[in-house]
């Protein structure tokens, strides 16, 4: 009777736990599929993101002698070949120092000290009518450390400090790199509290040995273009070339170096080509109508739609007119079947017509190769969006979920149905043995009234 009734209640609930199962599978299978093509996109994007951030994609620099320049690539231009440097001079700054006092803590009177700013050279003085000079209150009782903070928090472009040397303590003054940074000191006493003129200097009467160094421009020349710089940080000297200057090579130039990024890009529009492709074959066999696991999903189709439009999409819409705006235009095609292929020759012929407009769509930017893709791969793992594979993921998890609470349900259903059967077929067994006792006797009765009868 017991295994009478688990049978019973087996089949009684046989299809639906059938249905259910199905239904858990597909289910299943939905969300790998789902998961995979999101997976695939992303993987994509943070290959290529890593790809323009740390590759070869710009044009990389070298220096035949590292130790009178660096050189690093400026601006979204493309330089490429050999470049000639010769540093004659390094930028200076003015360095003065003044007189020698017992310490720094020596009274130097009081009044106002005025910088003027200008050009110091061969023992004269060049104002620079474009700078306001710069007074600094010295007050009463001041010592020669407070004259150093005093100018220091002026924030005029000089800063001091007090040197502490073999002869007593002196008052430095450095300004800033270039020859038009050059200065003189200044200074009105207070009647009564004189000694602040002590710390004056100028080129004409003041003691040469107190410039200790003169400020000039930097002195080189690129492919044999003298130039100048006020700073040795000379920044861009030629499109895609920023130098910051550390030595001089007189006489022996230093070769600048720019590997060509082309088959760099080439490379990795190959690269691009055939992670597409893999992407678009598994996106095929998800949305197959007849066996696919998302042939009516959104997300997948929003994806094909994405890549189906890729190669027309303008990337860059900030290019200017006759620049590539497209990945079209750098030879990646789409064919019927949604597959793509890699034109190599559109590509040289871009890079050929403006490089640095082609370099510049391989940036970490708000535009270009990269952006569009990570904008893809975004787009599909946004989980909020019905119209994403993430969406999707998210929806089918729910609904399995669902199932997974209807199967518990019918199983609990079943398992009543299993123990209500099981007590009643128990009752009727028992109910039939007693039937089999009274009819065990009844017979035996009747046998012995016939037995009597004889």
């Amino acid at each position: 009777m017991a295994a009478l009734a688990s049978s019973l209640a087996e089949a009684q609930y046989a299809t639906r736990l059938e249905q259910l199962s199905a239904k858990s599978e597909a289910l299943d299978a939905k969300i790998s599929t789902a998961s995979s093509l999101k997976n695939q996109i992303t993987q994509l994007a943070s290959a290529l993101g890593e790809r323009v951030r740390t590759g070869d994609l710009a044009p990389v620099s070298s220096i035949s002698n590292a130790s009178v320049a660096s050189v690093a690539r400026s601006t979204a231009s493309s330089p490429a070949g050999d470049y000639s440097l010769e540093i004659f001079s390094l930028a200076s700054a003015q360095t003065l120092a003044g007189p020698a006092y017992a310490a720094s803590t020596s009274a130097v009177g009081s009044g106002t000290l005025t910088l003027r700013f200008g050009a110091v050279l061969s023992g004269s003085f060049t104002a620079d009518a474009g700078r306001d000079a710069v007074e600094i209150e010295i007050p009463s009782g001041a010592t020669l450390a407070d004259v150093a903070r005093s100018i220091n928090a002026a924030g005029a472009g000089v800063t001091a400090y007090v040197a502490n040397g073999a002869d007593g303590a002196r008052l430095v003054l450095k300004g800033e790199e270039g020859a038009a940074n050059g200065f003189v000191l200044e200074a009105s006493e207070t009647p009564g509290d004189e000694g602040l003129a002590a710390l004056a200097w100028e080129p004409v009467s003041g003691d040469p040995a107190q410039l200790l160094v003169t400020s000039a421009d930097a002195q080189f020349e690129l492919d044999g273009i003298a130039m100048t710089s006020a700073s040795n940080k000379a920044g861009e000297v030629a499109p895609g070339i920023s130098l910051t200057l550390t030595g001089t090579n007189a006489g022996n130039p230093a070769t600048i170096q720019f590997s060509d990024s082309a088959d760099a890009i080439a490379t990795l529009m190959e690269d691009l080509t055939s992670a597409l492709n893999e992407i678009v074959a598994a996106l095929n066999e998800a949305t197959d109508p007849q066996t696919g696991d998302l042939a009516r999903d959104d997300g997948a189709r929003a994806l094909g739609r994405q890549l189906s439009s890729l190669g027309s999409t303008v990337i860059m819409p900030n290019a200017a007119d006759g620049e590539p705006r497209t990945l079209a235009e750098l030879g990646l095609a789409i064919g019927r079947d949604g597959t793509f292929s890699f034109n190599e020759s559109t590509l040289q012929s871009a890079m050929a017509r403006d490089p640095e407009a082609v370099a510049a769509m391989f940036t970490n930017g708000l535009y270009g190769v990269y952006s569009t893709i990570d904008k893809i791969s975004r787009n599909a793992s946004t989980t909020g969006s019905p119209g994403s594979l993430a969406g999707s993921v998210s929806r089918y998890t729910t609904q399995q979920s669902q199932v997974s609470e209807q199967n518990t349900k019918v199983a609990d259903q079943q398992e009543a149905l299993r123990a209500r059967l099981t007590t009643q077929f128990t009752a009727a067994d028992t109910r039939i043995n007693a039937f089999q006792s009274t009819l065990s006797f009844l017979e035996a009765q009747i046998a012995q009234w016939n037995k009597s009868d004889n």
